[in-house]
């Protein structure tokens, strides 16, 4: 699950990798949105030596202009950093005109009353859900101190085990509280919760005092303990159904672990338990969950795996489950309820989208074998080219559903909403982004971890810090005004960067972007 929506993301990653093209090519003229990186290939081995973090590939053509500078991010980054230069530095700090507090500013002339409350509703635990919220009241009529439920989730919303437990809390509205744990496959866990959960594994929930191991104990003692809040078990005459449908997620689950992790040979298994599921789903009675008209415990058990399959199955098979709308399919019953439960709040909140969950399983699993039938569709989720091969899948205007690979997110409101979005996270926290990005022209950290992009020992290259903060105000303005009006001042910093810096540090700082990206 990524905190900003999807289209967020494509509307910040475009205008980054326009303006790192005018670093890349000072002197031509700016081509704004062009592709973002290029293939990303995951190795068969299911090994868990971190062999399926080979590096992005170099594809050096039209649509990858950054491609070069690219190919060593993920597996070994530059083999230097270097000193902040506090002269140079000087000279980029007033080489953009808008400052942050200008571009907060601009921002907020934008935006509507809701948004503008975002930060101020977060720390009270109100307002729309969000990802960031680590104090969940929903509204003025809980109190903090009545809090009873304190959930352990990994700080990454990548874990599907934490998502049906946060699901469970957010459609019963009981109030909590959440504290952030790493994942092993990007850091290690603080002590305090290792004696609290020696297995290390999330989720973990307290609940009235109680310690919750488990994430399955956890969703029943949540309806068990608070049966006065909304109702999601069975009812007596769906029990047996009830039971018979959890075997089957278990069923569903190990065949696709055998598919994703492993040889073509299981791929009749796995399509054989998904047309069981897709034949329960069409002989619910009444409405387009599991158990009929209402959500249940049931769907809150299938959701985490149904989504990662979807996005694993096409992303690395070729073999395509979800559709937008009204598109054919062989699993119209399972997309309905994709449909259903995409109006719940509790599932929008916790949804994550393809690209995450093909970068973010691999890790996790130690492995995902790919098949050639899948690259295609690897390489259009992946912002690198549409499945017709006519232009980058990330560029603007978005094609509807990514060219037919992955319905949109109609919930989350128009491009204006996006751009203004991604504006005011890249800008509450731009110290911390730039940071980040810099690791792209910085070190690997030791030890390594398995998740290419999350290495919390990274080293950032301070040289290149105030140059991508720079760039980064220039990102924040083409997306609130447009890249039209920024181009001039793109080409004089490009040109600023080029000259005082020379080749080799804008290279960097284009590396960097890529990182970011």
């Amino acid at each position: 699950m990524t905190n900003i929506s999807p289209l967020a993301l494509a509307a910040l990653s475009s205008s980054a990798v326009a303006t790192a093209i005018v670093l890349l090519f000072p002197l031509a003229p700016v081509q704004a949105f062009a592709s973002p990186p290029a293939r990303v290939f995951i190795s068969s081995s299911s090994g868990t030596n971190g062999k399926f973090l080979a590096p992005l590939q170099a594809e050096r053509g039209k649509f990858n202009p950054l491609g070069g500078f690219l190919g060593d991010v993920a597996s070994s980054l530059f083999s230097s950093t270097g000193p902040a230069d506090p002269e140079f530095d000087s000279e980029m700090a007033v080489a953009v005109s808008s400052s942050w507090d200008d571009i907060r500013k601009n921002l907020e002339s934008k935006q509507t009353k809701e948004e503008k409350h975002f930060r101020s509703n977060l720390a009270k635990g109100y307002g729309s859900p969000s990802p960031l919220h680590k104090l969940r009241l929903f509204d003025d009529s809980n109190r903090e101190e009545d809090i009873r439920v304190t959930l352990y989730r990994d700080s990454a919303s990548w874990c599907p085990y934490c998502q049906k437990v946060w699901m469970t809390l957010e459609e019963k509205r009981i109030p909590y509280r959440v504290e952030k744990i790493n994942m092993r496959c990007y850091g290690e866990k603080p002590a305090s919760f290792n004696r609290m959960q020696p297995s290390g594994a999330i989720p973990v929930a307290i609940i009235d005092g109680t310690t919750y191991n488990q994430s399955n104990d956890i969703m029943y003692a949540l309806e068990s303990l608070f049966s006065d809040h909304k109702s999601l078990s069975p009812r007596k005459e769906d029990r047996a159904k009830a039971q018979e449908l959890l075997r089957l997620e278990r069923q569903i689950f190990s065949a696709w672990m055998y598919w994703l992790t492993g040889s073509p040979q299981y791929r009749d298994n796995f399509i054989a338990v998904l047309l069981t599921v897709e034949g329960e789903l069409k002989a619910s009675q009444g409405g387009d969950f599991f158990l009929g008209k209402d959500v249940s415990i049931v769907d809150f058990m299938f959701a985490p795996f149904l989504e990662r399959m979807t996005a694993s199955m096409v992303f690395f098979k070729g073999f395509q489950i979800r559709v937008a709308r009204g598109e054919p399919t062989d699993f119209p019953a399972i997309n309905s309820w994709f449909d259903a439960m995409e109006e719940l709040a509790s599932y929008q909140l916790t949804k994550s989208d393809f690209y995450t969950h093909c970068w973010d399983l691999p890790p996790q699993l130690g492995g995902s074998s790919h098949e050639d039938s899948g690259e295609p569709f690897e390489r259009a989720i992946n912002g690198e080219r549409t499945l017709d091969g006519t232009r980058g899948s990330w560029e603007l205007p978005l094609l509807p559903h990514n060219g037919g690979i992955e319905p949109d997110w109609e919930w989350v409101g128009d491009e204006a909403v996006a751009r203004r979005e991604a504006t005011e996270r890249l800008s509450y926290n731009h110290n911390n982004i730039v940071k980040f990005a810099a690791r792209g022209a910085g070190k690997k950290g030791i030890p390594s971890y398995s998740a290419p992009l999350a290495d919390p020992n990274a080293i950032s290259n301070e040289a290149v810090v105030a140059s991508i903060d720079a760039v980064l105000r220039l990102v924040a303005v083409a997306m609130l005004e447009g890249v039209d009006c920024c181009e001039e001042e793109i080409s004089k910093l490009a040109e600023k960067l080029v000259t005082l810096g020379g080749k080799g540090f804008s290279s960097d700082v284009v590396a960097s972007l890529g990182y970011l990206r």
